[in-house]
């Protein structure tokens, strides 16, 4: 099979495909060119007509493989009707062409494998993965279906009896199918325009893989299982690799809030990542890539369940049913055979509710249908003795001649059959005890709201038509329990609260069963696998939608490699360049912060080392240098720490105190303020601080700071809203600003800022400043790099000057350069003052 960009498939870094796009020719030191205009002439026309393509990805493809009885035994292929990822094809535009990729579920001799592979490809569009027998059995069997997935499910391997525990090799055999998928992927997809949408936790690392190859790759990500609470996740001694690697797509999907939520949690515990929610969407800031959080649960494919319900051997098949449990309540159970349906449970209820109604002893049934399981092991034969147990235990127990209370229909059982016992169902009961979706309850009112084939096979009249019925007993612990509002939910290990679901389910008021079924069909229909394919797919093309508009290139190794967006006009500083910028100039203006910037955040000792004293001293003793710390800081701290730095100018509390060298008076800022606004913020900081734990006040003569850094990531920041919210409301009279930092809460006068000391620095100059380099790491560094742009505006700045605001780290800013770390800073200050001349570092005068 020709690979479609078979010229990049060596090129992990993809600057080939860079280069029909942003030019990677650096005109100035540190500088890289503008974009190009690529022109529509220069577009092939074949190109700007040719259909659009999304390359849906999963595990298995949605396709059924048998070989036929004849002598030759082909090898023959057909579409899985059951297949959600075939479903969601019909909710993509007409101009679309949907591309699978994923492995067949059975084992092909490596002699056919290619001649198979062009055949699926040319009749089906399905690009098949041949994984080893080996290796399938240590990736899904093993990883996926008895480690991942249990935890998903919040099992946790506390004994070698209950579930798998890691270990490497399975691990290692998870990385291996992931880079196999995504070589596959690599031989068909155009990175430039194709859409990838990857489905569930069997993939979860294969982000990382085309990313790495692909820095502009449109991709998504859904995940069909739960994903389980922080506590629960950081068990996984993988979780940062498989947290990084859903990072590097664009959308990532859920079913519900919760976990979303979850996820969320862990990207804020692990890797210091808040979320903004921001009109209506939720984005995670990645090293410069917004990641966008999707919630939106499955539905299921309307056309295929009305096409089944209206054929002719459904009605039959009904009135055999309907025939076979004539006088008798239905209450019916269709679930997976695996250790999280809460079969057993549900089992044990029912049997509750015949020993406290023996009224309802011959009289209501269990239908209870049972999938075959998805994987093998000693805990499916566990959960089969148990219900078996159960099950045999309460038909001999209450059963009786022509009466079989729990009546188990094992699969596989039809789509059609399943239609069938749907619709002669009074309840349907999904009592799993932990389930990503489960679109059974959805099934089941579809096939209730019945045809008129289907009505007159129950025995309904069709002169007189009577709404539809329905009632759901739900587990609150599955994904599409907050969909149906209308569903009677239980806890499934309340064996007593679900028999008592069971007997209200029963007993409820035709008219109530009505409403119930009309509101959950509303929203079912409304909300189909279309809807949901289409709402996705939509979002997609919008969190992509930036991509060119960015500089990329990938940054890591393994796993953790990802890939850092700016845009076009933010770079990093370059020292080459700023030095050369440096020697030219003769009045240069240097304004540094302090923490973040000259100091790491993370260390416990807050003091300079010798080494960032030695180079300011250094660049202080040049005369045409005027060198500046502007911190949030006291003044005392300040004063304390650069004791030895004789001509280091120093703004303290962010410019309410200033002092440009150690002989020099300390100086207030010029404004009358009243203080007596701390009278009324102190004791709700304090109130705050005792409640959160961790957390503490730091008092300045112009400012009140509440820090949370030490205390609980959720916790502190949930607080910090709330602080932030009331000292607003509390304030909201007092001439003060309230801001949120870097884990805290300032309270400080109006008219006390970083930007109000740079503005008034710049203009008490003797000389104006040719060079300015001005380097900051937060939110209150933003007001100096603003103060800058205004100073050029009102000319109190010479339009030639040469300026260099920069931010540490790679984040949205007003500065126009970054650097990566403090490190880089201090290496670029001491590049700075080697550059002085010699002669004319000397005392100042």
């Amino acid at each position: 099979m020709l690979s479609r960009s078979c010229f990049n498939l060596l090129n992990l870094d993809d600057y080939s495909s860079d280069r029909t796009r942003i030019p990677r020719v650096i005109s100035v030191p540190g500088i890289i060119s503008d974009f190009e205009d690529v022109s529509n002439s220069e577009i092939p026309e074949s190109d700007a007509v040719s259909l659009e393509r999304r390359i849906v990805v999963a595990n298995q493809l949605p396709l059924k493989a048998y070989k036929d009885s004849s002598e030759g035994k082909k090898w023959h292929f057909d579409w899985d009707q059951d297949a959600l990822i075939l479903q969601l094809k019909d909710g993509f535009p007409p101009n679309v062409e949907v591309v699978y990729v994923g492995c067949l579920g059975v084992d092909i001799d490596p002699s056919e494998q290619e001649e198979i592979a062009q055949f699926l490809m040319d009749k089906f569009k399905c690009v098949p993965t041949f994984l080893p027998l080996e290796l399938i059995n240590k990736f899904y069997h093993g990883f996926c279906k008895h480690y991942l997935w249990p935890l998903f499910h919040y099992m946790l391997p506390v004994t070698p009896n209950n579930g798998v525990r890691f270990y490497k090799d399975l691990w290692q055999s998870y990385v291996s199918a992931n880079k196999i998928f995504a070589d596959r992927i690599m031989e068909v997809i155009n990175p430039d325009e194709d859409y990838v949408w990857i489905h569930d936790y069997h993939l979860m690392i294969l982000p990382t893989f085309l990313r790495k190859r692909h820095h502009r790759v449109k991709l998504g990500f859904f995940l069909h299982s739960p994903f389980p609470s922080s506590e629960i996740y950081f068990t996984l001694p993988v979780r940062e690799e498989i947290l990084r690697a859903l990072l590097n797509c664009d959308l990532i999907g859920f079913h519900t809030f919760d976990y979303a939520r979850h996820f969320l949690s862990c990207c804020s515990r692990m890797l210091g990542l808040d979320y903004q929610s921001k009109r209506g969407y939720i984005g995670l800031d990645y090293y410069g890539r917004t990641v966008t959080i999707k919630i939106l649960p499955v539905g299921i494919h309307m056309g295929q369940i009305e096409s089944i319900m209206s054929l002719p051997g459904t009605a039959e098949k009904v009135k055999t049913l309907k025939k076979k449990y004539d006088g008798k309540t239905v209450v019916l159970g269709v679930d997976d055979l695996d250790m999280f349906k809460g079969i057993g449970l549900k089992f044990m209820a029912f049997g509750l509710l015949l020993d406290e109604n023996p009224d309802y002893r011959g009289n209501v049934v269990l239908v209870q249908i049972m999938n075959e399981p998805r994987s093998r092991g000693f805990d499916i034969q566990q959960v089969e003795e148990e219900i078996n147990d159960v099950a045999s235990e309460i038909n001999r127990k209450y059963g009786k001649q022509g009466y079989e209370p729990i009546v188990c229909v094992n699969g596989p059982v039809s789509f059609q059959d399943k239609v069938a016992y749907y619709a002669i169902s009074e309840c349907v009961v999904v009592n799993a005890v932990r389930d990503g979706m489960n679109l059974v309850p959805y099934k089941y009112t579809i096939s209730r709201q019945g045809t008129p084939a289907l009505d007159k096979a129950l025995g309904l009249e069709d002169s007189c038509p009577k709404p539809k019925r329905s009632v759901i007993i739900v587990s609150e612990f599955i994904g599409c329990s907050p969909s149906l509002s209308g569903a009677i939910r239980v806890n499934p290990w309340d064996i007593n609260s679900v028999a008592d679901a069971m007997v209200s389910g029963i007993m409820l008021k035709e008219s109530e069963k009505e409403l119930r079924h009309e509101k959950h069909y509303k929203y079912i229909t409304s909300h189909d696998v279309l809807y949901w394919c289409r709402s996705f797919d939509q979002d997609l093309e919008r969190a992509c939608s930036e991509h060119y508009k960015k500089r990329c290139w990938g940054v890591g190794f393994g796993l953790s490699s990802r890939v850092v967006a700016l845009g076009p006009n933010f770079r990093k500083l370059s020292v080459e360049h700023i030095v050369s910028s440096y020697k030219k100039t003769n009045s240069r203006l240097i304004l540094l912060d302090y923490d973040g910037t000259m100091m790491a955040q993370d260390r416990v000792d807050k003091s300079p080392s010798p080494e960032v004293i030695t180079v300011l001293n250094s660049l202080c003793n040049d005369p045409r240098n005027i060198v500046f710390i502007v911190s949030g800081r006291g003044k005392d701290s300040l004063e304390k720490w650069f004791s030895e730095c004789e001509n280091l100018g120093l703004s303290a509390e962010h410019g309410y105190f200033t002092r440009r060298m150690k002989k020099s008076e300390w100086e207030c800022c010029e404004l009358a303020v009243d203080f007596n606004w701390k009278k009324i913020a102190l004791p709700v900081m304090e109130h705050y601080t005792e409640a959160t734990d961790g957390s503490f006040i730091e008092q300045k003569e112009s400012a009140l700071v509440w820090h949370h850094q030490e205390a609980d990531p959720d916790f502190g920041l949930w607080q910090s809203k709330e602080l932030l919210d009331h000292l607003e409301s509390v304030l909201a009279n007092d001439p003060v600003v309230v801001k949120s930092g870097q884990q805290i809460v300032e309270v400080k006068p109006q008219e006390v800022s970083k930007g109000v000391v740079v503005k008034r620095l710049i203009e008490r100059m003797e000389k104006r400043a040719e060079f300015v380099l001005c380097i900051g790491d937060d939110r209150s560094d933003e007001d100096m790099f603003e103060a800058i742009a205004v100073s050029v505006a009102n000319g109190s700045l010479p339009e030639n000057a040469e300026l260099f605001a920069c931010t540490v780290g790679q984040k949205p800013s007003m500065a126009k350069y970054y650097v990566d770390d403090t490190s880089q800073v201090v290496k670029m200050l001491q590049a700075l003052s080697a550059a002085s001349s010699p002669s004319l570092k000397s005392g100042r005068r």
